[in-house]
This record gives structure tokens, C-alpha cells and sequence, in this order.
């Protein structure tokens, strides 16, 4: 059962703009990766259905993080069934995210009231999403659609539209400067914050590191 309501994700999402996204096989590993992304002041975390036994991973790291930081949001990501989504909710995933839409999925998840972050990749399907109850729409694979200009482009007739690019986001002043001032409300960053070297060398401190220059980054773009 989800620790956090939909509106608190949402709510903590676009007041950090920043969703940082990751897999490890390995549950130990899991477990520092994402005390290092609350450490470097993520307050929500991805963690995607990959690999063989990702289940059993996300069900031991919910259920470490309840205890370890309360406040860190987990939620799923790589979903693109509804019976995949419905065993992790059972696991504790306090939002679902997508490559794609999926209507089952966008049901399942009203019912149950867990947001759904469904990945989009044209207006029509941000807008079917949208009328689903998406209430924020990734924009997948976010630099191959388009990149920022994709992003202005489409809140242009329809600023109305939450939009959370993934894939194409740098770890770079530059690159949140410019998704932001095209109206991005958040960004997900998978292997460019949390870098395989890091991972490899168990330098989790250089992943806080990353993670809270990123978010000055962040408050910056948005000033």
C-alpha cells in the first residue's frame, strides 16, 4: 500500500523538479543509491522494472526506506501492464511511471489512487493521458522527440500541461537551464546522476554530490 498520496507525489515532484531513476540488481546497492539520491536532497525516487527478480529488489528497498528515510517518495518505473503495476503498488510503490501509456494501467492506478506518469511522445498522446488523469506526462525519450523545443512547442496551445522530459536530460547547468526555461515542471535523470563509475566504485557520496547540484541547478532555472 502506498505510503504517500498522489497529490503529495505530485505536490513534492513539481516543488523539486527533479525525479532521479535507477536500477541495481543488487539490494544492498539499491539501498545505498537511493539513501545517497536522499542524502543529495531527492525527495522522490524511481526505481525501474528491469532484470530478472526487479520485484523482489523494489519490495526489500520500499520496505528498508520506510524505516531508513521516511520522508524519500519510491515509486516504479519501466511499467507497461497493469499486472505488473498492481504487484508493485502491493509492494509499496507510491507512483507508477511508463514508456508508454496504457489505459489498463491509467485505470488500475485512478482506482487505487496512485499517480501515473504515463510516457508520451506527441500531443495527441499527452492529451489522451491528460484525459486518463494524468496529472504530470513524461516525455519519452525526451531528447530523441524533440528536446526542449518539443516541450515549448506543445505548451504553447496547451499550457495547462505538466510535462516531465526523460531521457536527453544532462547533468549540466546548461541542460536544466534550457528544459526549464521551455516550461519543463520536473525532469527525470537516470545514468547521467547516478553514473555507472559512481556505482561501480561505491562512490556514493559522488552521487549526493550530483544529485544536490542538480537541484540548485534547478532553483536556479527556475529564478
Amino acid at each position: 500500500m502506498a505510503q504517500f498520496s498522489r497529490l503529495e507525489v505530485y505536490n513534492t515532484l513539481l516543488a523539486t523538479g527533479l525525479a532521479p531513476v535507477f536500477y541495481h540488481p543488487d539490494v544492498d546497492t539499491a539501498r545505498q543509491i537511493a539513501l545517497a539520491c536522499a542524502e543529495g536532497g531527492a525527495r522522490v525516487l524511481e526505481f525501474t522494472n528491469r532484470g530478472d527478480f526487479a520485484p523482489e529488489v523494489f519490495k526489500e528497498l520500499s520496505r528498508y526506506l520506510r524505516q531508513a528515510a521516511p520522508d524519500l517518495i519510491l515509486g516504479v518505473g519501466s511499467v507497461v501492464d497493469a499486472p505488473t503495476a498492481a504487484l508493485y503498488i502491493a509492494y509499496g510503490a507510491n507512483f507508477v511511471v511508463g514508456p508508454s501509456f496504457n489505459e489498463a494501467v491509467a485505470r488500475l492506478c485512478n482506482r487505487r489512487k496512485i499517480g501515473y506518469l504515463p510516457g508520451c511522445g506527441s500531443v495527441t498522446e499527452i492529451a489522451t493521458a491528460e484525459e486518463f488523469g494524468a496529472e504530470i506526462v513524461k516525455i519519452f525519450p525526451g531528447g530523441s522527440v524533440g528536446g526542449p523545443g518539443f516541450i515549448k512547442a506543445v505548451l504553447g496551445p496547451c499550457p495547462w500541461s505538466r510535462l516531465m522530459p526523460t531521457g536527453g536530460v544532462d547533468a549540466t547547468e546548461e541542460s536544466i537551464r534550457v528544459w526549464f526555461q521551455a516550461g519543463a515542471a520536473c525532469v527525470g535523470m537516470g545514468s547521467k546522476l547516478i553514473t555507472k563509475q559512481a556505482v561501480a566504485a561505491g562512490d556514493f557520496a559522488q552521487i549526493s554530490r550530483t544529485v544536490r547540484q542538480v537541484l540548485g541547478w534547478i532553483e536556479s532555472a527556475r529564478r
